[in-house]
């Protein structure tokens, strides 16, 4: 995830002073919404294995290949701030569920259009950009309600968790289903994510409690959009972490656009087949898993500063190995290393957010941030099929990787005083 609406009262955010065990339950909502994560995720993972895969079908150019990653990420740069500030007006919980309905509908257009003969290029860039506006609120809402659900100091514990169920399903089981879902027909294949965010809308249904934020009076839409850049551009961590993501994504979605070239086919660099090709992008799950998992370790160990530090260095690796070798297995180890600090560096900083933004503010604060760390990758699609077409399809990895050392300058900012200078700012406030 229009107007000024009227207050509605919420249940109070989780007790934060009460003493907790280190392992103390999260809650069965928590779980519930884990679970509507990873069927949500399941999706995306299919999807995204399985649009590209129909593409090739219709052309083999790399710009118009590009272009559906672009269409499907272009609603983060258009339509994030209005997104967020709905997502401030609305319970949470049912924008979840109205995005995944809405998602699941697109779907059923699809496949209305490939049952009569009338898929074509044109058409996955249609549905692609309605899935991705659906994503822009689906996506602000759920890391939105999160700290309506679980305690501040569990935040880590619980985007671990959720990271652990989203990779998993995104990137581990997704692609090689969506892979092996095409080898038996394009309809299967696209019908398998419209099921799947079904099954998301009744998990959802199961989370207990209503996530409308608090008003204390009513505003326009352009006030609230303006409150969320204000709060964006007055935090220094919170403006250098989404310029840093921003350019991490941009590397990603650019050498991501046009990976599938690179890939699939025997006269492709690599020469995979499209399971082959679902289970190599598996590679990064795996470490993607591990990450979630080990992230909150990590943090507590090296510190925030460090942590971040070093999955920098481990995007540098994930964007360029396929610049230097053509090896799947190479290839993949570098995937999973990829994954693994990437998954840090999200389950650090989705917490971080959290924590030092009021509750009024996170979906506008986590729309503000997505415009400024989202809206990159369609400008990131366009660039590495342009890069691409000009260059060769290896010149993407390699100038992207290069472009990425640029983000250990944002490092001098993220010091862990002054993080933890703007957590204690909360506090205080």
């Amino acid at each position: 995830m229009t107007d000024a609406t009227t207050p509605r009262e919420v249940p109070a955010a989780p007790d934060t002073d009460r003493p907790r065990r280190p392992n103390s339950p999260l809650g069965p909502s928590f779980w519930w919404l884990w679970s509507s994560s990873g069927l949500s995720n399941l999706a995306d993972g299919v999807l995204k294995v399985v649009l590209p895969l129909i593409a090739v079908r219709h052309t083999q150019s790399p710009a118009m290949i590009a272009g559906l990653a672009f269409a499907l990420t272009l609603p983060w740069l258009l339509f994030a701030l209005p997104a967020g500030a709905l997502v401030d007006r609305l319970d949470r919980r049912r924008v979840m569920l109205g995005a995944n309905l809405v998602r699941a509908g697109l779907i059923g257009v699809l496949i209305l259009a490939f049952a009569f003969d009338l898929g074509s290029i044109w058409l996955l860039y249609v549905v692609a950009l309605g899935v991705g506006v659906t994503e822009t609120l689906y996506d602000t809402s759920a890391q939105s309600i999160l700290p309506g659900i679980v305690a501040r100091d569990r935040l880590s514990r619980a985007n671990g968790r959720l990271y652990a169920a989203e990779l998993t399903a995104n990137q581990f089981v997704g692609p090689p289903l969506g892979g092996l879902l095409m080898a038996a027909g394009a309809v299967l294949a696209i019908s398998a994510p419209a099921a799947a965010w079904l099954l998301a809308v009744g998990a959802l249904l199961l989370v207990r409690g209503s996530f409308r934020p608090v008003r204390e009076e009513p505003s326009t839409l352009r006030a609230d959009i303006a409150e969320g850049l204000r709060f964006l551009a007055g935090n220094r961590i919170l403006r250098t972490l989404a310029g840093m993501t921003g350019l991490f994504n941009l590397a990603t979605s650019a050498t991501g656009a046009v990976f599938v070239l690179y890939a699939v086919g025997a006269g492709s660099a690599i020469g995979l087949s499209e399971p082959a090709f679902g289970m190599l992008l598996t590679s990064s799950a795996v470490g993607s898993l591990l990450g979630s998992f080990i992230a909150e370790r990590v943090e507590r160990v090296l510190g925030r500063a460090r942590a971040l530090a070093l999955a920098v260095l481990g995007g540098i690796v994930l964007v360029g190995v396929p610049a230097v070798t053509t090896h799947p297995l190479l290839i993949g180890a570098g995937f999973a290393l990829g994954g693994a600090t990437t998954v840090i560096w999200n389950v650090i900083v989705v917490s971080l957010r959290q924590r030092i933004t009021p509750d009024r503010l996170l979906g506008r604060m986590n729309s503000a941030y997505r415009l400024v760390a989202w809206g990159t990758m369609p400008l990131g699609a366009v660039l590495g099929g342009v890069l691409a077409e000009l260059f060769g399809l290896r010149a993407v990895f390699a100038v992207m990787a290069v472009m990425m050392l640029a983000l250990f300058v944002g490092m001098r900012v993220l010091t862990d005083r002054a993080i933890d200078a703007a957590e204690r700012a909360v506090v205080s406030g």
